[in-house]
C-alpha cells in the first residue's frame, strides 16, 4: 500500500469517526410506542440485516434512522467479520454498504442505497401504529 493511499485511508477513517461522534451527541429521540405496538414494530424487522461499516457516513445515516424509528435491525459490520463481507459479496453481488438484506417468504433481496433503505423501513413500519 502506498503512502498516499495510507493517508487517504486514515483521513477517511478519521472523518468517519467524527461523523459517528456527532451522530452520538445529536441522536434524535426514538419513537415511543405502547408495548404491544413496539412488539409489532419489532416483528416487522424480522428477516432484515444491515450490512455496514461502523464509520461509513451513509451507514451512520441509516443507523440513525433505524434508531429514530425505535427498532432494532441486525447490524453486520463487514470490516469486523470476514464472513459477513463474503455473504454480502456473494449474495448481493458487490461489496458496497450500507446494504439491507431482506428475507421474505423464502426469498432474499439486497437493497444498497441509504435513502431507499430508510424509505423501505419507514413504509414497513406504517403497519406498526404509534401511540
Amino acid at each position: 500500500m502506498s503512502f498516499k493511499s495510507l493517508i487517504l485511508k486514515g483521513a477517511r477513517n478519521g472523518l468517519g469517526l467524527i461523523i459517528v461522534f456527532f451522530d452520538w451527541i445529536s441522536r434524535p429521540k426514538a419513537i415511543q410506542r405502547s408495548e404491544a405496538d413496539q412488539a409489532k414494530a419489532q416483528l416487522a424487522m424480522q428477516g432484515l440485516s444491515l450490512y455496514q461499516f461502523f464509520a461509513c457516513p451513509f451507514c451512520t445515516k441509516t443507523r440513525r434512522a433505524i434508531h429514530k424509528l425505535g427498532v432494532v435491525v441486525d447490524a453486520r459490520d463487514i470490516n469486523k467479520n470476514h464472513q459477513h463481507r463474503s455473504d454480502l459479496e456473494t449474495g448481493g453481488g458487490r461489496v458496497k454498504v450500507p446494504c439491507l438484506r431482506i428475507e421474505e417468504q423464502g426469498k432474499v433481496r439486497w437493497m444498497y442505497e441509504s435513502n431507499e433503505i430508510i424509505s423501505f423501513l419507514e413504509n414497513r413500519l406504517q403497519l406498526a401504529p404509534q401511540t
